[in-house]
Protein backbone atom coordinates (compact mmCIF):
# COMPACT_ATOMS: atom_id res chain seq x y z
CA UNK A 1 0.00 0.00 0.00
CA UNK A 2 1.08 3.56 -0.78
CA UNK A 3 -0.37 6.80 0.54
CA UNK A 4 -0.10 10.18 -1.18
CA UNK A 5 -1.06 13.66 -0.05
CA UNK A 6 -3.15 15.39 -2.73
CA UNK A 7 -3.34 19.17 -2.47
CA UNK A 8 -6.21 20.76 -4.40
CA UNK A 9 -5.65 24.39 -3.38
CA UNK A 10 -6.41 26.76 -0.52
CA UNK A 11 -9.44 28.79 0.49
CA UNK A 12 -10.43 31.28 3.16
CA UNK A 13 -12.98 31.14 5.94
CA UNK A 14 -13.80 33.50 8.78
CA UNK A 15 -11.48 32.85 11.71
CA UNK A 16 -14.21 33.34 14.27
CA UNK A 17 -16.40 30.74 12.59
CA UNK A 18 -13.50 28.30 12.48
CA UNK A 19 -12.71 28.61 16.19
CA UNK A 20 -16.15 29.08 17.71
CA UNK A 21 -16.16 30.46 21.27
CA UNK A 22 -12.37 30.78 21.43
CA UNK A 23 -11.42 34.50 21.31
CA UNK A 24 -9.35 35.88 18.47
CA UNK A 25 -6.61 36.94 20.90
CA UNK A 26 -5.90 33.22 21.33
CA UNK A 27 -6.44 31.67 17.90
CA UNK A 28 -4.81 34.38 15.78
CA UNK A 29 -1.40 33.39 17.17
CA UNK A 30 -1.60 30.07 15.35
CA UNK A 31 -3.83 31.04 12.41
CA UNK A 32 -3.28 34.72 11.59
CA UNK A 33 -6.24 36.42 9.92
CA UNK A 34 -6.20 39.00 7.15
CA UNK A 35 -7.82 42.43 7.33
CA UNK A 36 -11.23 40.83 6.77
CA UNK A 37 -10.75 38.31 9.60
CA UNK A 38 -10.32 35.51 7.05
CA UNK A 39 -7.82 32.68 7.58
CA UNK A 40 -6.32 30.50 4.86
CA UNK A 41 -7.09 26.77 4.90
CA UNK A 42 -5.91 23.82 2.85
CA UNK A 43 -8.06 21.54 0.71
CA UNK A 44 -5.88 18.47 1.23
CA UNK A 45 -7.04 15.02 0.19
CA UNK A 46 -5.59 11.54 0.66
CA UNK A 47 -4.89 9.01 -2.09
CA UNK A 48 -4.66 5.33 -1.11
CA UNK A 49 -3.01 2.99 -3.62
CA UNK A 50 -3.53 -0.70 -2.91
CA UNK A 51 -2.95 -3.16 -5.73
CA UNK A 52 -5.32 -2.19 -8.52
CA UNK A 53 -7.34 0.09 -6.24
CA UNK A 54 -6.80 3.85 -6.17
CA UNK A 55 -8.99 5.39 -3.47
CA UNK A 56 -9.32 9.17 -3.25
CA UNK A 57 -10.54 10.50 0.09
CA UNK A 58 -12.45 13.75 -0.54
CA UNK A 59 -11.73 15.98 -3.57
CA UNK A 60 -11.83 19.65 -2.60
CA UNK A 61 -14.17 22.36 -3.91
CA UNK A 62 -13.97 21.65 -7.63
CA UNK A 63 -14.16 24.44 -10.21
CA UNK A 64 -17.73 24.39 -11.53
CA UNK A 65 -19.18 27.12 -9.31
CA UNK A 66 -19.53 30.69 -10.52
CA UNK A 67 -17.32 33.69 -9.77
CA UNK A 68 -19.69 34.93 -7.07
CA UNK A 69 -19.34 31.66 -5.17
CA UNK A 70 -15.55 31.66 -5.33
CA UNK A 71 -15.58 35.32 -4.38
CA UNK A 72 -16.88 34.27 -0.98
CA UNK A 73 -14.19 31.65 -0.42
CA UNK A 74 -11.12 33.11 -2.12
CA UNK A 75 -9.82 29.92 -3.72
CA UNK A 76 -6.09 30.50 -4.19
CA UNK A 77 -2.69 28.86 -4.66
CA UNK A 78 -1.05 26.95 -7.48
CA UNK A 79 -2.19 23.47 -6.43
CA UNK A 80 -5.01 21.62 -8.12
CA UNK A 81 -6.39 18.11 -8.01
CA UNK A 82 -5.14 17.29 -11.49
CA UNK A 83 -1.64 18.70 -10.88
CA UNK A 84 -1.32 16.83 -7.60
CA UNK A 85 -2.46 13.54 -9.12
CA UNK A 86 -0.09 14.00 -12.05
CA UNK A 87 2.83 14.61 -9.68
CA UNK A 88 2.37 11.01 -8.52
CA UNK A 89 1.81 9.61 -12.01
CA UNK A 90 -1.99 9.41 -11.91
CA UNK A 91 -5.02 11.07 -13.49
CA UNK A 92 -8.74 11.21 -12.74
CA UNK A 93 -9.54 8.19 -14.87
CA UNK A 94 -7.24 6.04 -12.71
CA UNK A 95 -9.35 6.61 -9.60
CA UNK A 96 -11.35 3.50 -8.72
CA UNK A 97 -13.04 4.80 -5.56
CA UNK A 98 -13.97 8.21 -4.16
CA UNK A 99 -14.59 8.10 -0.43
CA UNK A 100 -16.49 11.18 0.72
CA UNK A 101 -16.05 11.87 4.42
CA UNK A 102 -19.16 14.08 4.22
CA UNK A 103 -20.98 16.11 1.62
CA UNK A 104 -20.07 19.71 2.50
CA UNK A 105 -18.98 21.55 -0.64
CA UNK A 106 -15.31 21.88 0.35
CA UNK A 107 -15.03 18.11 0.65
CA UNK A 108 -17.07 16.86 -2.31
CA UNK A 109 -17.22 19.76 -4.78
CA UNK A 110 -14.72 18.08 -7.07
CA UNK A 111 -16.93 15.00 -7.42
CA UNK A 112 -18.96 16.50 -10.25
CA UNK A 113 -17.90 18.56 -13.26
CA UNK A 114 -19.70 20.45 -15.99
CA UNK A 115 -19.77 19.13 -19.56
CA UNK A 116 -21.67 21.71 -21.53
CA UNK A 117 -25.01 22.06 -19.77
CA UNK A 118 -24.69 18.69 -18.02
CA UNK A 119 -23.31 17.78 -14.60
CA UNK A 120 -21.39 14.51 -14.74
CA UNK A 121 -19.03 12.55 -12.46
CA UNK A 122 -15.48 13.92 -12.54
CA UNK A 123 -14.17 10.38 -11.93
CA UNK A 124 -15.91 8.32 -14.58
CA UNK A 125 -14.40 4.98 -13.55
CA UNK A 126 -14.91 5.36 -9.80
CA UNK A 127 -17.40 4.15 -7.26
CA UNK A 128 -18.46 7.00 -4.97
CA UNK A 129 -18.83 6.06 -1.30
CA UNK A 130 -21.07 7.72 1.28
CA UNK A 131 -23.32 6.21 3.95
CA UNK A 132 -27.10 6.06 4.04
CA UNK A 133 -27.50 8.10 7.21
CA UNK A 134 -25.33 10.98 6.02
CA UNK A 135 -26.77 10.89 2.51
CA UNK A 136 -30.27 11.37 3.91
CA UNK A 137 -28.98 14.18 6.18
CA UNK A 138 -27.39 15.96 3.22
CA UNK A 139 -30.24 15.54 0.73
CA UNK A 140 -32.89 16.59 3.30
CA UNK A 141 -30.82 19.33 4.97
CA UNK A 142 -31.70 21.45 7.96
CA UNK A 143 -31.97 25.20 7.43
CA UNK A 144 -28.70 25.93 9.24
CA UNK A 145 -26.56 23.56 7.22
CA UNK A 146 -28.19 23.49 3.78
CA UNK A 147 -25.87 26.19 2.37
CA UNK A 148 -23.04 23.66 2.72
CA UNK A 149 -24.94 20.88 0.92
CA UNK A 150 -25.11 21.96 -2.71
CA UNK A 151 -27.43 19.83 -4.81
CA UNK A 152 -25.19 20.12 -7.86
CA UNK A 153 -22.39 18.40 -5.91
CA UNK A 154 -24.54 15.60 -4.56
CA UNK A 155 -27.55 14.54 -6.62
CA UNK A 156 -25.64 13.82 -9.86
CA UNK A 157 -23.59 11.22 -7.97
CA UNK A 158 -26.71 9.19 -7.29
CA UNK A 159 -28.12 9.83 -10.75
CA UNK A 160 -24.93 8.47 -12.33
CA UNK A 161 -25.40 5.03 -10.75
CA UNK A 162 -21.88 5.22 -9.29
CA UNK A 163 -22.97 5.69 -5.66
CA UNK A 164 -22.67 3.01 -2.97
CA UNK A 165 -23.24 3.14 0.76
CA UNK A 166 -20.47 1.92 2.95
CA UNK A 167 -22.51 0.04 5.55
CA UNK A 168 -23.42 -2.70 3.12
CA UNK A 169 -20.03 -2.82 1.39
CA UNK A 170 -17.52 -2.38 4.24
CA UNK A 171 -15.64 -5.49 3.13
CA UNK A 172 -15.06 -3.92 -0.28
CA UNK A 173 -12.24 -1.82 1.18
CA UNK A 174 -8.65 -3.07 1.35
CA UNK A 175 -7.40 -4.82 4.44
CA UNK A 176 -5.96 -2.24 6.79
CA UNK A 177 -8.56 0.42 5.93
CA UNK A 178 -11.41 0.92 8.37
CA UNK A 179 -14.02 3.66 8.52
CA UNK A 180 -14.82 5.45 11.77
CA UNK A 181 -17.97 7.57 12.10
CA UNK A 182 -18.44 10.73 14.16
CA UNK A 183 -21.56 12.84 14.63
CA UNK A 184 -20.70 16.28 16.00
CA UNK A 185 -19.65 18.28 12.95
CA UNK A 186 -22.39 16.82 10.79
CA UNK A 187 -24.36 13.61 11.02
CA UNK A 188 -22.36 10.43 10.32
CA UNK A 189 -19.12 11.94 9.00
CA UNK A 190 -16.59 9.24 8.07
CA UNK A 191 -12.92 9.18 9.08
CA UNK A 192 -10.76 6.64 7.20
CA UNK A 193 -8.16 4.94 9.39
CA UNK A 194 -5.29 3.26 7.54
CA UNK A 195 -2.53 0.90 8.66
CA UNK A 196 0.59 2.10 6.87
CA UNK A 197 4.28 1.34 7.42
CA UNK A 198 3.61 0.10 10.92
CA UNK A 199 1.65 3.26 11.79
CA UNK A 200 -2.04 4.07 12.16
CA UNK A 201 -2.95 7.08 10.00
CA UNK A 202 -6.28 8.79 10.66
CA UNK A 203 -7.75 11.21 8.13
CA UNK A 204 -9.25 13.83 10.41
CA UNK A 205 -11.69 15.59 8.02
CA UNK A 206 -13.59 18.14 10.13
CA UNK A 207 -13.34 16.47 13.52
CA UNK A 208 -9.94 18.17 13.75
CA UNK A 209 -9.62 20.41 10.70
CA UNK A 210 -6.17 21.59 11.81
CA UNK A 211 -3.56 21.06 14.50
CA UNK A 212 -4.82 24.30 15.99
CA UNK A 213 -8.08 22.54 16.83
CA UNK A 214 -6.50 19.93 19.10
CA UNK A 215 -7.24 21.80 22.39
CA UNK A 216 -10.70 20.63 23.47
CA UNK A 217 -12.57 23.99 23.50
CA UNK A 218 -11.46 24.79 19.92
CA UNK A 219 -14.67 23.64 18.22
CA UNK A 220 -15.90 25.24 15.00
CA UNK A 221 -19.07 27.33 14.96
CA UNK A 222 -19.92 25.31 11.83
CA UNK A 223 -20.42 22.15 13.92
CA UNK A 224 -24.06 21.10 14.21
CA UNK A 225 -23.61 19.49 17.64
CA UNK A 226 -20.65 21.16 19.36
CA UNK A 227 -20.91 19.25 22.65
CA UNK A 228 -20.90 15.99 20.69
CA UNK A 229 -17.77 17.19 18.89
CA UNK A 230 -16.19 18.03 22.24
CA UNK A 231 -16.82 14.53 23.57
CA UNK A 232 -15.71 12.90 20.31
CA UNK A 233 -12.47 14.89 20.38
CA UNK A 234 -11.80 13.92 23.99
CA UNK A 235 -12.36 10.21 23.30
CA UNK A 236 -10.40 10.21 20.06
CA UNK A 237 -7.40 12.18 21.34
CA UNK A 238 -7.05 9.90 24.37
CA UNK A 239 -7.08 6.87 22.06
CA UNK A 240 -4.71 8.53 19.60
CA UNK A 241 -2.04 9.47 22.15
CA UNK A 242 -2.19 6.03 23.77
CA UNK A 243 -1.80 4.25 20.44
CA UNK A 244 0.59 6.71 18.81
CA UNK A 245 -1.69 7.51 15.89
CA UNK A 246 -0.59 9.82 13.09
CA UNK A 247 -3.18 12.54 12.41
CA UNK A 248 -3.56 13.67 8.79
CA UNK A 249 -5.11 17.13 8.51
CA UNK A 250 -7.35 18.11 5.62
CA UNK A 251 -7.50 21.85 6.28
CA UNK A 252 -4.28 22.86 8.06
CA UNK A 253 -2.43 25.16 5.67
CA UNK A 254 0.94 24.53 7.34
CA UNK A 255 0.88 21.15 9.09
CA UNK A 256 0.12 18.00 7.15
CA UNK A 257 0.57 15.35 9.85
CA UNK A 258 1.33 15.15 13.54
CA UNK A 259 1.72 12.82 16.48
CA UNK A 260 0.51 13.65 19.98
CA UNK A 261 1.73 13.88 23.56
CA UNK A 262 0.14 14.52 26.95
CA UNK A 263 1.20 17.81 28.56
CA UNK A 264 0.17 19.82 31.61
CA UNK A 265 -2.27 21.69 29.36
CA UNK A 266 -3.76 18.51 27.93
CA UNK A 267 -3.03 16.61 24.72
CA UNK A 268 -0.96 18.60 22.25
CA UNK A 269 1.20 17.99 19.17
CA UNK A 270 4.45 16.08 19.60
CA UNK A 271 5.98 16.04 16.13
CA UNK A 272 4.76 17.60 12.88
CA UNK A 273 5.78 16.32 9.46
CA UNK A 274 4.67 15.49 5.93
CA UNK A 275 3.11 12.18 5.00
CA UNK A 276 5.97 11.26 2.69
CA UNK A 277 8.40 11.61 5.60
CA UNK A 278 7.03 8.39 7.12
Amino acid sequence: MNLYSINTGYFKLDGGAMFGVVPKTMWHKINPADENNMCSWALRCLLIEDGNRLILVDNGMGDKQDAKFFGHYYLHGDDSLDKSLAAHGFNRNDITDVLLTHLHFDHCGGSIKREGDKLVPAFKNATYWSNARHWKWATEPNDREKASFLKENILPISESGQLKFIETHQNDFPEGVIIRQVFGHTDAMMLPQVQYKGKTIVFMADLLPSAGHIPLPYVMAYDMFPLTTLNEKKTFLTEAVQNEYVLFFEHDSQIECCTLQTTEKGIRTLETFKLNDL
